[in-house]
């Protein structure tokens, strides 16, 4: 048993926890509602988020952090989307260090002229407006997806996941 106990603290030692939040924008336009995606550092469309700072609670982070990113002010929280939680391997500061994030979504409105600008500094190479029946096909990552579609639900947009649908039937 002692080995084991040793290997378990090393495993602990090098692990990091990370408390993020973000959300999904919408805004109407011309054609319906549209929803924001930025482009990250991997080539890859998501949806803006970033860590907490001291003293702020998930909602002021995902406004602010969102805020920056997607260069939008007047951000509104119009519903809690759940938390997300991952394994990643650090490839930019500790390399090769374990991280398990928690990540805390908000389904957020911006204003009908809302103009986005992504925020360079933060390597986020573009925003796109997306029509939310499109959203789904859109997003590059499979984990994210849980959501958005919760996001499309709330806005009152069709998946064409047909098991979703009939999760949504059997609530009603």
């Amino acid at each position: 048993l002692r080995p084991r106990g040793r290997m378990l603290f090393c495993f602990i030692k090098i692990m990091r926890q990370e408390i993020s939040a973000g959300g999904i924008v919408y805004k109407k336009g011309e054609g319906g509602l549209k929803i924001a995606f930025i482009l990250d550092p991997f080539r890859k469309w998501t949806f803006a988020k970033g860590h907490l700072e001291p003293g702020e609670t998930p909602e002021e982070a995902a406004i602010r952090e969102v805020g920056e990113e997607i260069g939008l002010k007047k951000l509104k929280i119009i519903a809690p989307l759940g938390t997300m939680n991952f394994w990643f391997k650090d490839r930019w500061q500790n390399k090769g260090e374990a991280v398990h994030k928690t990540v805390h979504y908000f389904l957020m409105r911006a204003p009908r002229d809302a103009k986005a600008r992504p925020q360079k500094a933060e390597k986020i190479r573009q925003v796109r407006w997306v029509p939310l029946d499109k959203a789904t096909a859109f997003c590059g990552y499979k984990n994210v997806l849980s959501v958005l579609r919760k996001a499309v639900i709330i806005l009152g947009g069709r998946i064409k996941n047909q098991e979703l649908r009939i999760k949504k039937n059997k609530k009603s």
